[in-house]
């Protein structure tokens, strides 16, 4: 297994590029499943869950062949319509076959889903709407088994704002037959990067980006050839690894507009943000002042960006209330934040920050992705030596990211354990 090794202290500078999304390509690559036929994406991450996405595919039956961040897929060949527990249980983003295969197959055996453990994160609203659009939906032996001769369009509100959920039912509403309407669909860009996807095909969908999205459903769907949206969750993570070690960075290949509330919650910090060229410069401030957040389903503050702010906060001046509102269990990085010299308190859903001076490099244990980042950022910002353990959770969602922080200028070493 592996480990990150960190010496600290070291301001960054220079230039680096954002990967493509991993949020947007899963649900991209599973809408093929959708489209007999072969289709081209670039801009694709080299990252596990990516791996993960491309073996339930294969066994379904895809042919699949990547160059570089190019991948091809093949779907003409799927046969089977079973996604086995061996491979769903790594990463919870695989039950989105489920809606695909029923449609292209009229029936569905999926493992029920896994992946980080940050909540229970059920996928009832899934499976109800499914059951809206006529599917015969049951559960046996720990795997979601579905049938339905043609899935029918429906009216489908959302109980609560669910982005795999709507990604779900976007894809599987694309070839029924009649009008779909999602209500309280979740608004997140990676949604409309997955609906141009399908148009791209010949779907018919309007008002992706809203919380109405409407679905006419098409006979068959084409060939496609994509660019994959950048990573927002990787453009913020270096946007505040600048801004935590007092840094000057430039980042290429993001898209500013897809992180207002965190760019907002940043400048109110003290950070210097300047967009130009379609290249975002991060000034880090001389003194990091205290800042509140809530977590709210986008556009508002993104949870996958709350770990990695707390770890700024820990060194702001003065005290701030860090609020987390969508998963229940995301605070399992406070005890490893705190192995650093932080000091936090945790009530219920809200953290109280309280800045400190410095940090102080400490061994340290990942619990789940994006926590991982929030170890790195403090240990950049610390003053000696960091080691993080189990960053297979970082290989999940960060492409290449040791080796994007030490272009930069940071003293971090990937090494065996």
């Amino acid at each position: 297994m592996d480990k990150l090794v960190i010496h600290g202290g070291k301001k960054l500078s220079g230039d680096v590029t954002v990967s493509g999304s991993k949020n947007a390509s899963l649900p991209v690559f599973v809408s093929t499943i959708l489209a007999p036929a072969e289709h081209e994406f670039s801009n694709v991450p080299f990252l596990r869950d990516i791996n993960t996405t491309i073996k339930v595919m294969e066994q379904l039956g895809a042919t699949i062949q990547g160059n570089g961040n190019v991948v091809r897929i093949d779907t003409r060949g799927i046969d089977k319509h079973e996604a086995t527990y061996e491979l769903v249980k790594t990463m919870r983003a695989s039950v989105l076959v489920l809606g695909p295969l029923l449609s292209r197959f009229g029936k569905a055996r999926v493992s029920l889903p896994g992946g980080c453990a940050i909540g229970a994160r059920p996928i009832n609203l899934h499976l109800k709407g499914l059951a809206a659009m006529g599917a015969d939906i049951s559960l046996s032996h720990g795997y979601v088994e579905a049938k339905a001769k043609k899935l029918q369009g429906a009216r489908i509100n959302f109980d609560i704002s669910t982005v795999g959920g709507t990604e779900h039912l976007l894809m599987a509403a694309a070839t029924a037959k009649g009008e779909t309407i999602l209500e309280n669909a979740a608004r997140e860009p990676e949604i409309v990067d997955l609906a141009n996807v399908l148009i791209k095909m010949g779907a018919r969908i309007e008002g992706a980006g809203t919380d109405t999205i409407r679905i006419t459903g098409v006979s068959e769907l084409g060939p496609v050839t994509h660019r994959m949206m950048p990573d927002r969750i990787e453009a913020g993570t270096f946007m505040i690894a600048a801004a935590i070690t007092g840094g000057d960075v430039k980042i290429h290949n993001m898209q500013l507009e897809h992180l207002d509330a965190l760019v907002f919650k940043l400048q109110d910090a003290g950070v210097e943000i300047i967009n130009k060229d379609n290249v975002v410069r991060v000034k880090g401030p001389k003194k990091i002042n205290a800042v509140n957040i809530k977590t709210r389903p986008y556009p508002g503050f993104p949870t996958d960006m709350q770990a990695q702010f707390m770890a700024l906060m820990c060194l702001a001046d003065g005290a701030s209330v860090i609020s987390e509102n969508i998963f229940e269990n995301r605070f399992m990085h406070v005890s490893e934040l705190m192995r650093f010299g932080a000091d936090i308190t945790t009530e219920g859903n809200a953290a109280t920050v309280k800045g400190v001076k410095k940090l102080s490099g400490a061994p340290v244990m990942a619990t789940d992705l994006r926590a991982s980042a929030s170890l790195i950022l403090a240990g950049l910002a610390s003053d000696n030596t960091t080691e993080v353990s189990r960053i297979y959770h970082l290989d999940r969602g960060y492409e290449f990211i040791e080796k994007k922080l030490a272009g930069l200028g940071a003293d971090i070493k990937r090494v065996q354990e």
